[in-house]
């Protein structure tokens, strides 16, 4: 059994590391391009999300470097993610590739099927040393999204360019280089260091921008046009609520952001108040904490179709009524440019910086 699977932002580091440790056979796919959009867009639905067809794209690549088996996870509720596994076995299937699909579904749905395909996948260890495996590979996940978060907050402030995105790379390295949990440790404060060591400016100036929406295209730099590196440097102050940890985590506080859910559905209660698949209902709490803040803007990602997040842009012009924060919707599929992509952003922070301008002469 050789193992493949998706990319979605460090997640090939975090799976790497596991199946090391789990002594299981694996292989990564080529890091994505628009070979794998093309792909993906070849053999997806029109209208399927753009994850959907990406995915698959990542897929096609893992197969073809010779991978026989694919690890995929479902979902819950009315977000088209839990229907994702399904049609990318029938489809890979009927353009003629041989596999086999393990689809982990949340442990809390049926957690016997869980331990199940866990064992499946790793058949040679034992319940204690699959445990053992995924507690410690977590620790290093955990640290590897605290360098990013940090990362975020280093880079408006940078004093040469580039230097955040250098340190983050060596920072990276080091941690994936770390074994135990005392390597881990070590390699964590080693990695923090590298990005605070960082020569920064503090006296520029920053807008302040939260970035919200659906998971995969906040963490998949590729699909988003590296976003996050190319306003950092730009001297925005950038803060994004889900990290991989924080989606992934089995507990409602999120490891690396340390936001409750419960406290999102509050916030977010007045504006929506059930669940409305994927992160629309976090979406709009997340926004409302940003404003509470003084945050300056918000930006909201999504894929075309993309249901949850479709509801969470149509209810965000009443928070900006209320709470007085513009919020930017880039919606994203396999025809978005990205000099459109920048126009828009620049036009943004154009008017983020006279919102504040007009503040601050009102002040005096």
């Amino acid at each position: 059994m050789k193992i493949t699977f998706p990319h979605m932002g460090t997640l090939d580091i975090v799976l790497s590391d596991l199946f090391s440790r789990l002594d299981v056979d694996f292989v990564v796919p080529p890091k994505t391009t628009t070979k794998t959009v093309n792909l993906g867009v070849k053999h997806a639905p029109e209208f399927a999300c753009f994850p959907l067809k990406v995915t698959i794209g990542n897929l096609i690549e893992g197969l073809e470097a010779g991978a026989d088996t694919i690890i995929m996870v479902g979902g819950t509720g009315p977000c088209r993610f839990g229907f994702y596994a399904e049609v990318q076995n029938k489809i890979l299937h009927d353009i003629g590739y041989d596999f086999e699909m393990i689809v982990l579904e949340p442990p809390m749905t049926d957690i016997k099927d869980f331990i199940k395909k866990c064992k499946k996948i790793a058949p040679k260890k034992s319940l204690i040393q699959i445990f053992h495996a995924v507690r410690v590979g977590w620790k290093k996940a955990v640290a590897i999204d605290e360098v990013e978060r940090e990362t975020l907050k280093t880079r408006a402030f940078e004093r040469n360019f580039d230097d955040t995105t250098v340190a983050r790379k060596k920072a990276l390295t080091v941690l994936e280089q770390a074994v135990t949990s005392l390597e881990i440790r070590e390699a964590r404060e080693e990695a923090l260091s590298l990005i605070n060591k960082v020569e920064k400016d503090h006296t520029r100036r920053a807008l302040k921008i939260g970035i919200v929406g659906e998971f995969y295209v906040l963490l998949e730099p590729y699909i988003n046009f590296d976003i996050e590196k190319y306003l950092g440097q730009k001297a925005i102050y950038l803060e994004r609520p889900v990290y991989l940890t924080d989606w992934i985590s089995p507990s409602k506080n999120n490891p690396v952001m340390g936001i409750n859910s419960d406290e999102i559905k509050k916030a977010a209660k007045p504006y929506l108040s059930h669940f409305v698949g994927g992160e629309g209902q976090a979406t709009v709490g997340h926004v409302v904490k940003f404003a509470e803040e003084g945050f300056d803007g918000i930006i909201q990602l999504l894929p075309f179709t993309c249901m949850p997040e479709i509801i969470a842009k149509s209810i965000l012009p009443r928070v900006y009524k209320d709470l007085d924060i513009p919020v930017l919707t880039l919606v994203i599929d396999e025809q978005t440019g990205r000099a459109g992509i920048v126009t828009r952003l620049e036009a943004f922070m154009d008017l983020l910086w006279n919102r504040r301008k007009k503040k601050l002469s009102v002040v005096s």
